[in-house]
C-alpha cells in the first residue's frame, strides 16, 4: 500500500473561505491524504485565496514563499476568489503548480496526479457564469464553534465589489442539506454554529439551480432552531434590506439564536450609498437597529463601513461619523476603500487621496473602540452565558457571551468548550471583561 501523502492548508479571507477549506480538506482525506499544519513539511500546500482587499494579493505571495521554504519540492495549489479573478497572475507566481477557480476548487483531487512540480502554473477556471451549482460546506477546525455555509454568490451589483465576479450568482443549499450539516456538527460536541455565506439574507434563491425557491431566510432560521444538540446559533453578516422584522422578532424569542447581528452599512451618507449602488438608504438602517434594540435591548450590533470611496467628501465622511456616533451600535469593522479591476467604482472620479483615506479610517477605528467600551460598560452587573474557547493565552481563558462581550478568566482546562452562567463584573485593562461564576450549564 502506498504511503499517504501530507497536505497543508492556508486560508485567506472570510469565514466562508474557512468553511470551504474544511470541506476541501475532508474530500482530500477521503482520497488518501493526511492533513497537517501549515507550519509542517507537506507534499502539497493548498492556499484558499481572497480578493476583497489589496493586502490579500500580497499575502498570497508571502504564503507561497513560506510553503516553498518548508519544502521546495512540494506541489502548490491556489483556489478561491482571487484564483477565479486573476488565475494567470497567480499561475505566474514562482512555485505555484495549479490554480483552480470557483467551480473547480471542490474537485481538487481530480486535478492532482503525481504531485510532481509543473514548470508553469496550470490553470483551470470556468467562465463565472458557469458557477451556478451549489457545494455545501462547514468548518470544524475550532472545537467551540463551526462555520456553516448556507448560501454562495451574489446578485447585487455594488460598484466596489468583485465577489459576484469571483463567486457567481446567488444560490443556496437545500434546507434539508443545511439541517443535515447542522446535525453532523452538533454530534461533534461543537456548541456554536455561525451561519455564513456571501449574502445569507438572500437564502433560498437558487435552491433548485434557478431563481425558483421554496424557502426564505426566516424559514432557515426557524428550522435550524429546532435542531437538537446545538447550544448556540449566530447569524454572521446580513444586509439591512434583507434582515426582516419577522427574523428579528424570531431571534428575540429563539432557544438557540443569539442576540448578535452584524449588519453592513458601508456609508452613513445617502449620496454615497447611491454611488455604491447599495439597496437601501440610511433610514432603513436606522429602522433595523431600532427594531433590534426594541426587542433585544442587550443585543450586540456590529457594522461594516468603507471609508474613502470615490466621491466621498469630508462632509460625506462626517455624515457617516455622526450617524454612527449617534446610533446604538456596539463595534465597527472599518475597511479602507481600495480600487478593484473590473468594478464601476474603479472608473469613478473624485478619488480620495490615500493619506485622507487613512485619516478617516483611523477616526472610525477610534470610534469603534469607544463604542465597544460603552457597550461593555452597559453590560456590567448583568448575568450572561459564556462559551469558553480552548486556548491558554498568557494564563487566561477567553470566551464570548451570547451578545458577543469578550470575557476572560484564569486558565482552567476544564472550562474549555463549556457554557457557564456568569456575572460581568469589571473591564480589565486589555479591554476584556472579568466575570464571577454563577452556574455551569453545559
Amino acid at each position: 500500500m502506498s504511503e499517504r501523502k501530507k497536505v497543508a492548508f492556508y486560508t485567506l479571507g472570510c469565514k466562508l473561505n474557512f468553511s470551504e477549506t474544511s470541506t476541501i480538506a475532508r474530500n482530500l482525506q477521503d482520497e488518501g491524504f493526511d492533513r497537517v499544519d501549515f507550519e509542517e513539511v507537506a507534499d502539497m500546500y493548498v492556499i484558499n485565496t481572497c480578493s476583497v482587499t489589496e493586502n490579500a494579493d500580497k499575502q498570497f505571495k508571502q504564503v507561497v514563499r513560506k510553503a516553498m521554504k518548508l519544502n521546495d519540492k512540494a506541489f502548490v495549489a491556489a483556489v478561491g476568489c482571487y484564483a477565479q479573478l486573476k488565475p494567470e497572475e497567480l499561475a505566474n507566481v514562482d512555485g505555484v503548480d495549479l490554480v483552480l477557480g470557483a467551480t473547480e476548487k471542490f474537485k481538487l483531487a481530480d486535478y492532482v496526479n503525481d504531485l510532481s512540480k509543473n514548470d508553469f502554473g496550470e490553470v483551470h477556471s470556468c467562465e463565472i457564469a458557469e458557477a451556478d451549482f451549489y457545494v455545501g460546506s462547514y468548518s470544524i477546525g475550532d472545537r467551540t464553534r463551526a462555520f456553516l455555509k448556507v448560501q454562495d454568490g451574489c446578485d447585487y451589483k455594488c460598484t466596489y465589489c468583485t465577489i459576484p465576479l469571483a463567486r457567481g450568482i446567488s444560490r443556496s443549499d437545500a434546507l434539508e442539506n443545511v439541517l443535515q450539516n447542522a446535525k453532523e456538527i452538533s454530534e461533534q460536541n461543537i456548541k456554536e454554529i455561525v451561519l455564513t455565506g456571501v449574502n445569507i439574507g438572500d437564502y433560498g434563491k437558487g435552491e433548485f439551480g434557478n431563481k425558483k425557491h421554496e424557502h426564505t431566510f426566516l424559514d432557515l432560521v426557524q428550522a435550524l432552531d429546532q435542531v437538537e444538540g446545538i447550544e448556540r446559533l449566530r447569524i454572521s453578516s446580513i444586509e439591512p434590506n434583507l434582515l426582516k422584522n419577522e427574523t428579528i422578532d424570531f431571534v428575540s424569542k429563539s432557544k438557540t439564536f443569539v442576540p448578535h447581528f452584524h449588519i453592513p452599512l458601508q456609508s452613513g451618507s445617502n449620496a454615497i450609498l447611491k454611488l455604491m449602488k447599495r439597496r437601501y438608504l440610511r433610514e432603513v438602517y436606522t429602522d433595523r437597529v431600532n427594531q433590534i434594540k426594541e426587542v433585544m435591548p442587550h443585543a450586540c450590533i456590529g457594522v461594516d463601513v468603507i471609508v474613502g470611496f470615490p466621491g466621498e467628501t469630508e462632509e460625506h465622511f462626517l455624515e457617516t461619523y455622526h450617524f454612527l456616533n449617534e446610533m446604538d451600535i456596539s463595534y465597527l469593522h472599518v475597511f479602507t476603500y481600495s480600487e478593484r479591476d473590473n468594478t464601476e467604482a474603479a472608473e469613478m472620479g473624485g478619488v480620495v487621496p490615500a493619506n485622507e483615506r487613512a485619516k478617516r479610517s483611523k477616526m472610525l477605528r477610534g470610534l469603534s473602540v469607544k463604542k465597544r467600551r460603552a457597550f461593555y460598560e452597559s453590560q456590567l452587573g448583568t448575568e450572561r452565558t459564556v462559551l469558553f474557547e480552548t486556548e491558554n493565552k498568557e494564563g487566561y481563558i477567553h470566551g464570548f457571551t451570547e451578545n458577543y462581550v469578550k470575557v476572560k478568566a484564569p486558565w482552567n482546562p476544564e472550562l474549555a468548550n463549556t457554557l457557564h452562567k456568569i456575572q460581568l463584573t469589571h473591564i480589565d485593562e486589555d479591554g476584556s471583561v472579568r466575570v464571577q461564576f454563577v452556574e455551569t450549564l453545559a
